[in-house]
């Protein structure tokens, strides 16, 4: 039971309109001549170098880690000891909207944190690239919503993924679940959080014999998903500049402001709402939104050589994938039909001790999020871009009172397109939940958007047959792999599933 709850809360953030994050976990086009510029595989260290420990034995504490065998997969997970000196930085002006900030060292402070690597067994089967993952600390504990989306890409690719325990809750949480092992930890607090994640990357490169068991990385990404999309709005903006560390952002379901530069107990430096990217950014940076993510339609900004936004129909900050069914996906036909059942048979219920008012939405984000890890890693790569998305049609962008414009079925218009929205067999939506109270557990559920199966009458109407069913599902597929936004291999479960599925009736 208490391993669903962490599963259900640890990756997600309170939605509010002007959200921001207090760092106690809860959150307060371009031309396609011009690619971004090619990363550098071979850094100079910029920031404070931490010491590694060997491998800890097994029996770490990990929140939301897929349960899949990653034996079978050629997979391993192993955690490791990071400690140091970290910096936290100040700014000597307030921080601006659009976010061209002059961010400067400030104080030092000696921590203890923890990093968990998956990484191939194999080195042959290493692709070069580590993606890391600033854990999400919404629900009081480290979480790895990243992991657990993309683990299927990830793996089928030959990704390492490395998880950070950067703030100060969530290494508490961890130390609390195992005393003895982590007993030699300590967190400074949040401040210092930025120079924990860019010592983190910085030993991915640096400590590799080590930290990846002598695996060679050419590329190191950052990731993180909602409360910790914050963060990385702030880490960008302000730190990177100075710290250089990675070669790439994927930045997953932001809010409207960025987080807190510093807090107490140093002084605070808030971010505007909104917050905007500065543009002056030399690496590649891919912000993935759902529909839930209202406060951020003011922060929206034109693609350009080193920006891309995407915007995906039918989707909800956290989903049933994430909650419940991305846990014991393989990657294979079976995962697939889980997900599509999803869609027909929603639950209200998608963890043990967590009821919704409505059902979850079971919508497509996981597909689409993979093919954004490897459309970064491929801009990273060889400085080729990932397409430009349409944006999802609006009828406001007032955050008091944000409104998409839907269909006739109230399917959202515009944004990336997938089966799921344009061949329908249920109305998904990334709004509607109703809030529950903010004592309750149930508060989370406005982040997991909603789920309505169409009616036996509702799917005839549709689709005469079968056939037609797997005719239109097909056709909406094609489209999405060519428009880059699903990946082959993707493709190729998501027809299987469609086959094994009994639409119309």
């Amino acid at each position: 039971m208490a391993r669903r709850l962490v599963l259900a809360l640890g990756c997600l953030a309170m939605v509010a309109a002007g959200c921001t994050d207090s760092g106690d976990g809860e959150p307060d086009a371009a031309e396609e001549s011009s690619p971004a510029p090619s990363a550098s595989p071979s850094r100079t260290p910029t920031v404070a170098q931490a010491t590694v420990s060997e491998a800890l034995p097994d029996g770490f504490t990990l929140a939301s880690n897929p349960t899949i065998d990653y034996g079978a997969q050629g997979y391993e997970q192993v955690e490791y000891l990071v400690q140091g000196t970290a910096t936290a930085y100040t700014s000597p002006t307030p921080l601006s909207g659009d976010g061209e900030w002059t961010a400067t060292p400030g104080t030092e402070a000696p921590y203890g944190s923890r990093v968990v690597v998956t990484r191939p067994v194999d080195a042959g089967d290493f692709n070069g690239t580590a993606v890391v993952e600033w854990l999400n600390v919404s629900g009081g504990v480290d979480a790895s919503p990243v992991l657990t989306l993309t683990h299927v890409e990830l793996m089928r690719r030959g990704y390492v993924h490395v998880a950070v325990s950067a703030q100060q809750v969530g290494l508490t949480a961890t130390q609390t679940a195992d005393p003895a092992r982590y007993a030699g930890l300590a967190h400074p607090g949040d401040s210092y959080s930025y120079d924990i994640y860019s010592q983190a990357g910085q030993a991915v490169r640096f400590e590799a014999d080590t930290l990846l068991d002598g695996l060679e990385p050419e590329r190191v990404l950052a990731a993180g998903e909602s409360q910790s999309a914050g963060r990385l709005l702030t880490y960008l903006n302000a730190v990177h500049p100075l710290a250089g560390v990675y070669d790439g952002f994927l930045v997953h379901s932001r809010f409207g402001a960025g987080s807190a530069l510093s807090q107490a107990p140093l002084p605070q430096i808030d971010a505007p709402t909104p917050t905007l990217l500065r543009e002056d950014l030399d690496v590649p940076v891919l912000v993935f939104q759902t529909e839930t993510e209202t406060a951020a339609l003011q922060a929206r900004q034109d693609d350009s050589d080193t920006y891309r936004l995407w915007e995906v129909a039918g989707t909800a900050h956290f989903d049933m994938y994430g909650l419940a069914t991305g846990a014991t996906d393989a990657g294979d036909e079976a995962g697939a039909v889980a997900w599509f059942d999803a869609m027909r048979a929603p639950s209200t219920n998608p963890v043990s001790i967590l009821t919704c008012a409505l059902p979850v939405n079971a919508g497509p984000q996981t597909f689409v999020l993979r093919a954004a890890v490897a459309a970064l890693d491929e801009w990273v790569r060889t400085g080729t871009p990932p397409p430009s998305a349409p944006r999802l049609e609006t009828v406001s962008t007032d955050p008091a009172a944000a409104e998409y414009a839907v269909d006739e079925r109230g399917i959202a218009r515009g944004g990336i397109r997938t089966p799921a929205v344009d061949a329908p067999v249920a109305l998904m939506r990334g709004l509607g939940q109703p809030e529950g109270a903010p004592d309750q557990l149930q508060r989370f559920c406005r982040l997991f958007g909603t789920t309505v199966p169409f009616t036996t009458e509702e799917l005839t109407a549709l689709y005469p047959d079968h056939d037609a069913f797997v005719a239109a599902w097909e056709e909406s597929l094609d489209q999405a792999v060519e428009d880059g936004f699903v990946l082959a291999e993707d493709a190729e479960l998501l027809v299987a599933a469609a086959e094994q599925a009994a639409i119309p009736s």
